[in-house]
C-alpha cells in the first residue's frame, strides 16, 4: 500500500487540523475503510469555556466519514474525565454512552465514537484504527495466530474478538502495555489499531503494517486458484443484461413487501463478481458470513445464492429466486428467533446482496448511497475471502456474535441518523423530453423529492447536462440521462432496459416527449402529420407499453403520468394534427388506466397551456404562426394566453412539475383514469 501522506500539504497543519488531514488519507483508501467504517482519534491541548487550558481528545463522531472528515466531526472528549474508567472492570454500553455525553467539551457536539476509550486508554497521541482488507485475510481464518506470527513476529499484540465498547477498549490498552515494543494491535476479525507521537507517525505505522500483510496473501495467492474450480462460466455480456433487466422487476418485487418499504436494485457482472460466484466454493464460502461486524448492517449476515442449472431460462430463474428469497427470509427469521435476548424488532428479513452464478450479483439498498455502500462492501468481503483462502481457510464470526453485532443498539443507533425520507424516496423514475421545459422541471422536483429518475430525450447533449445538473445537485447515482427517440420501439426498449439494470425496476412513467407541428390542414404536409402521430400518439404508446410490462412484473403498482395539451380537448385552428395525436394520447391513458387497475397501476393526464419557458415546443416559427391565428404580435403572445385565463397568470414548467408529482405519488393513491388542467382556468377546456 502507497503512503498518501505529503509532507508539503501537511506543512502547517497542526492539531485538529492535521487529524483531519490524516483521517481523509485514511477514508481514501478503500482497502483501509469503506462508508464511515474506522476511527482516528488525537490528545491536544485546549481550552475550556472558561479559559482553562484541559488535555482534550478528538476522536471521530458517531456516523461520520473519514473520507469526507471535517473539524466538526471530532467532537473533544475531556481526557481527566474518561481515563479514571480504566480502573473499573466493566461499564456497560448505554452507561458509557451516557458518561462521554458527560465529557464533551462542547455541549452540542457529535456523540463520540463506540470506540472512544479504546483511543483515550492508549497513552500515545495519535491513534488510527481500520478494517483494512489485508488484516481482515489475516484474521478471518481458521488459525489467525499462526498467519499473524508468520508476518508479524512479535511487532504487533494480538485482540481476541469481542464487540466494541468497554471492555475491548481495555482490553486492547492492556495488551499494548504487556508489549511496550509493538508498532499496534490487531483485532482478530475487527482490523488493526496503531499509534504514534504524532498523526504521522500513527499514519506511516498503518500504512507499513497493512503492506506487510498485503504482500504476505499475495505472495500466498501467487498460482492459487482461491476459490476452487469454476462451476458456472458467466453467459455472454449481452446476454447477461437481458436476462437480469428481464428478471430484475420479479426480484425487485420480492425483495419490497409493503412492511418493509421498496429497495432499489443494481446489476453488477464484473469479473471479480463472476470468478467467486461461480466457484464451486462460492455457496459454502458465502454462508460463512461476513467479513467483520461493521459489514453487517450494510450487507446482511449472507448473501443470497441462487443456483439454476441455466440461468439463461428466465423462467426457471424467476422462480428459482423466489424460492430462494423466501427461504432466505425463513432462515432469517428462524436466526433472530433463536438469538434474541430481550424486546428486539426483528430488522427486514430480505437479503441486500443476490448472487446468480453465470450471471452476476445484484446489491439492494433503499437509495443509490446504500446501494453503493452494500456492493463496494461486498466487493472487499470477496477480495477478503481470496486472501484468507489464500492464507488457510476463511472463517469469520459465531452466529451468535452476528446477531449480537446486527442487533447492537449502539450500532442500530446510526440508523437513527438517516435523513428522514422523502415524499419519492425509493421510487424510480423515467421521464421523456426530458432535456429542458417541462420535462427538466419534472424530473428535477423528483429527485428533489427522493426518486431516482432516468432522463431520456432525442437531445442527447442537453438530457446529459440536465443530468449532471441534478447529480451535482443531489448526489451521485441520483439519476441519469439518456438519448432517447420515443417513435423507435428498439429505442424504447433499451432505455428501460437501462433503467432496470440501474435502479431495479419502475414506479413512474412522465410521458412528456412531444412535437407541435402547426398548419391549418389543407395545408398540412403529410409528413407533419405522420410525425406529429408518430411522437405524440406511438411515442406515448411505446414507453405506455415498457412501463406497464416492468410494473406488471414487479407487483408493486405504479404511476403513469401523461403529460398532453388543453388542445386535447379544446382544440386550437391550424394545430390539427397535434390536437388530434394529443387526443390520442389522452385515450390511450384512459386505455391503460382501465387495463391495469388491477396490478393497481395508475395512468392520469397533465394538460397544460401556454408553458413558454425553456419550451422545446415554442419556436420562434411556432410563436408566430399562433399569435398571427389570435390576430395579436409575437411579441404579445404570452401576455394574450395570460389574459384569457381566468386567474390571469403564466403557467409555468415548475407549475406542471407540482402536478405531476400529485399524480406520480401517493396524495393521488386512488386516482386513475383522470385528466387534471394546469391552464390557469379554460372554461372552454374543463374536462367533461
Amino acid at each position: 500500500m502507497q503512503s498518501r501522506w505529503s509532507d508539503a500539504e501537511a506543512q502547517g497543519l497542526t492539531g485538529l487540523d492535521l487529524l483531519v488531514y490524516q483521517s481523509r488519507l485514511i477514508g481514501a483508501e478503500p482497502a483501509l475503510v469503506l462508508w464511515g467504517g474506522g476511527n482516528t482519534s488525537l490528545k491536544v491541548a485546549e481550552e475550556d469555556f472558561r479559559g482553562r487550558e484541559v488535555k482534550v481528545l478528538r476522536v471521530k463522531g458517531s456516523g461520520s466519514d473519514l473520507r469526507t472528515a471535517k473539524a466538526s466531526d471530532f467532537p473533544g472528549v475531556r481526557l481527566e474525565d474518561v481515563l479514571p474508567l480504566f480502573e473499573r472492570q466493566d461499564m456497560a454500553d448505554e452507561e458509557m454512552v451516557d458518561y462521554l455525553a458527560h465529557c464533551l467539551l462542547g455541549p452540542g457536539s457529535l456523540r463520540p465514537s463506540i470506540e472512544t476509550l479504546l483511543h483515550a486508554f492508549l497513552p500515545q497521541a495519535s491513534v488510527a484504527h481500520t478494517h483494512a482488507d489485508a488484516i481482515l485475510s489475516l484474521t478471518n481464518t481458521r488459525n489467525p495466530q499462526e498467519g499473524l506470527q508468520r508476518v508479524y513476529g512479535n511487532d504487533v499484540a494480538v485482540v481476541a474478538y469481542r464487540r466494541p465498547g468497554f471492555l475491548l477498549s481495555k482490553e486492547v490498552a492492556q495488551a499494548a502495555l504487556r508489549h511496550p515494543s509493538a508498532r499496534g494491535v490487531v483485532l482478530l476479525n475487527h482490523g488493526l489499531v496503531t499509534w504514534g507521537s504524532t498523526p504521522k507517525a500513527s499514519y506511516d505505522a498503518h500504512i507499513q503494517l497493512v503492506t506487510q500483510a498485503e504482500e504476505y496473501v499475495q505472495k500466498r495467492a501467487a498460482g492459487r486458484v482461491v476459490f476452487g474450480p469454476t462451476r458456472h462460466a458467466p453467459l455472454p455480456p449481452e446476454e447477461r443484461r437481458q436476462v437480469a433487466a428481464a428478471v430484475a422487476p420479479g426480484l425487485r418485487g420480492l425483495l419490497s413487501p409493503p412492511a418493509s418499504g421498496r429497495l432499489l436494485l443494481q446489476f453488477d457482472d464484473c469479473a471479480e463478481v463472476h470468478a467467486f460466484a461461480g466457484s464451486k466454493r462460492a455457496r459454502e464460502l458465502s454462508e460463512l458470513g461476513a467479513a467483520t461486524p461493521d459489514h453487517l448492517l450494510s450487507t446482511k449476515r449472507t448473501p443470497l445464492l441462487v443456483d439454476v442449472a441455466d440461468p439463461s431460462n428466465i423462467g426457471d430463474l424467476l422462480r428459482a429466486l423466489e424460492e430462494g428469497v423466501h427461504q432466505y427470509a425463513e432462515a432469517y427469521a428462524g436466526w433472530f428467533r433463536s438469538h434474541r435476548r430481550g424486546q428486539e424488532e426483528m430488522r427486514d428479513a430480505f437479503p441486500r446482496v443476490v448472487l446468480v452464478p453465470g450471471l452476476g450479483m445484484w446489491a439492494a439498498g433503499r437509495d443509490a448511497r446504500a446501494i453503493q455502500v452494500v456492493s463496494d462492501i461486498y466487493h472487499h468481503t470477496i477480495a477478503i475471502m481470496a486472501g484468507a483462502q489464500a492464507v488457510d481457510e476463511y472463517a469469520t464470526l459465531t452466529l451468535e456474535d452476528a446477531y449480537d453485532a446486527e442487533y447492537w443498539p449502539l450500532e442500530l443507533y446510526k440508523l437513527t441518523l438517516l435523513p428522514p425520507e422523502k415524499e419519492l424516496s425509493r421510487r424510480v423514475a423515467l421521464v421523456t423530453g426530458a432535456a429542458r421545459g417541462i420535462g427538466r422541471a419534472i424530473a428535477r422536483r423528483f429527485v428533489q423529492e427522493g426518486a431516482h429518475v432516468v432522463l431520456a430525450d432525442i437531445n442527447e447533449e442537453g438530457v446529459r447536462a440536465a443530468a449532471e445538473e441534478m447529480t451535482a445537485e443531489h448526489g451521485a447515482g441520483r439519476c441519469f440521462g439518456l438519448p432517447l427517440d420515443v417513435t423507435s420501439p428498439q429505442a424504447v426498449a433499451a432505455a428501460f432496459q437501462q433503467a432496470v439494470l440501474a435502479f431495479g425496476g419502475l414506479d413512474i412513467l412522465v410521458s412528456n416527449a412531444g412535437v407541435a407541428p402547426a398548419g391549418t390542414l389543407d395545408q398540412l404536409e403529410l409528413g407533419q402529420w405522420k410525425q406529429s402521430l408518430a411522437v405524440n400518439a406511438t411515442g406515448h404508446f411505446l414507453v405506455g407499453r415498457e412501463a406497464v410490462r416492468i410494473m406488471r412484473r414487479q407487483g408493486l403498482g405504479g404511476s403513469l403520468v401523461f403529460v398532453a395539451t388543453k388542445n386535447a380537448t379544446t382544440p386550437g385552428r391550424g394545430f390539427g394534427a397535434y390536437s388530434a395525436a394529443k387526443a390520442a394520447e389522452v385515450q390511450l391513458a384512459r386505455v391503460l388506466a382501465v387495463e391495469n387497475g388491477s396490478y393497481g397501476i395508475r395512468s392520469n393526464v397533465i394538460n397544460p397551456d401556454a408553458v413558454f419557458q425553456e419550451s422545446g415546443l415554442w419556436s420562434q416559427q411556432l410563436k408566430e404562426e399562433r399569435a398571427q391565428a389570435h390576430g395579436v404580435p409575437a411579441s404579445e403572445l404570452e401576455e394574450f394566453y395570460r389574459k384569457r385565463n381566468l386567474l390571469q397568470v403564466y403557467i409555468t414548467p415548475r407549475d406542471v412539475a407540482e402536478v405531476a408529482l400529485f399524480l406520480a405519488s401517493d396524495r393521488s393513491a386512488k386516482t386513475t383514469g383522470s385528466m387534471l388542467p394546469v391552464d390557469g382556468g379554460l372554461p372552454e377546456a374543463f374536462p367533461r
